[in-house]
């Protein structure tokens, strides 16, 4: 299988990034980096024996995010896992042609993901939750208030140092956990948990407050930003909109979705996907981030998010175009 690696990267925005035949050379998307210390080898190299999206850190200080393939950037950079990531790599590109990835990093089993329809979804303990019951300072200085953190149950583990924040189903049971480093940009997901592609962050509370208007962001983080602002929204958790999240907002109680994805060209690319499955289904409205924003996290004081919201426009999308006479 045949990885084009440069088509993948360039879609998400790199800092001080240099584009060479044969690597990207940028600021680590791991840490908060100013310095290009952050390489990916765009294809094969005999003379180092490094592969098509091989990639070295060398100011990462975690062993696990020293170097790595294509399958652990990818599943970072479209926050998801890293079975999701094999995954979409496998259905992109197929069985076919030459390997230029690990056949071990696409190898993948899916008897755990992809579960027969009669099966129900067994959802996590709930009670996991209570062992991160201690408080960090990291997601206020996002600007995320106390009683949101609350009414997400969010946490915080000293074992891992980072903190924990709680995916639910849409009936209110426990989905998954991501873990994501306070000190870092490193995350992972909770073992056994659903796919996040499975799933809608916030879509509980959009059911049980009953939320007809809502705003659609890539992270938790976001959402949970615009929840302080006193706006309800719901997050993807990536640059990736599957039919089972487009189907879950339609049967949810929402009839105006307002799309503020990231201002890249993945969250374009997300933004397209959503307007295009959701049209028909609810009223859509394109909410435009200010270029000098990456995301609508960025964007202080409140007020000003409640604006740019307010004024966000019809997308045009229709689902069912008139034929012409």
């Amino acid at each position: 299988m045949e990885v084009d690696v440069r088509a993948e990267l360039t879609t998400f925005l790199w800092t001080r990034a240099t584009w060479t035949e044969d690597k990207l050379i940028a600021a680590s998307p791991f840490r908060y980096d100013s310095h290009p210390s952050f390489m990916v080898w765009l294809r094969d190299n005999p003379a180092t024996g490094a592969r098509a999206g091989d990639w070295v850190d060398s100011g990462a200080s975690d062993p696990e995010y020293q170097r790595g393939g294509i399958v652990k950037l990818l599943a970072f950079l479209r926050n998801e896992t890293e079975d999701e990531a094999r995954e979409y790599l496998r259905w992109k590109y197929g069985f076919g042609g030459e390997t230029t990835v690990a056949p071990d990093e696409l190898t993948l089993d899916l008897s755990g993901v992809l579960r027969p329809p009669a099966e129900p979804y067994k959802p996590l303990d709930v009670r996991m939750l209570d062992e991160y019951a201690a408080s960090h300072p990291y997601l206020s200085t996002r600007g995320i208030s106390v009683d949101v953190q609350r009414m997400f149950r969010t946490g915080y583990s000293p074992r891992h140092r980072a903190v924990t924040i709680p995916w639910f189903n849409a009936d209110g049971t426990l989905g998954n956990v991501k873990y994501r480093k306070v000190a870092e940009k490193t995350f992972w997901y909770a073992k056994g948990g659903r796919p996040i592609r499975e799933m809608v962050f916030g879509l509980d509370h959009v059911y049980a407050r009953n939320v007809r208007r809502a705003v659609l962001v890539e992270a938790e983080i976001d959402a949970m930003w615009l929840w302080t602002c006193g706006i309800p929204a719901v997050a993807v958790g990536g640059s990736a909109f599957s039919e089972v999240k487009a189907e879950f907002l339609r049967k949810s109680p929402i009839e105006e979705l307002r799309v503020a994805t990231d201002n890249d060209e993945a969250g374009a690319k997300l933004k397209a996907q959503v307007f295009e499955k959701m049209a028909g289904y609810c009223e859509l409205y394109d909410v435009e981030i200010p270029k000098e924003y990456k995301d609508v996290n960025e964007i202080k004081p409140l007020e000003e998010v409640r604006r740019i919201v307010e004024e966000a426009r019809p997308s045009g999308w229709k689902r069912f175009p008139l034929l012409s006479q």
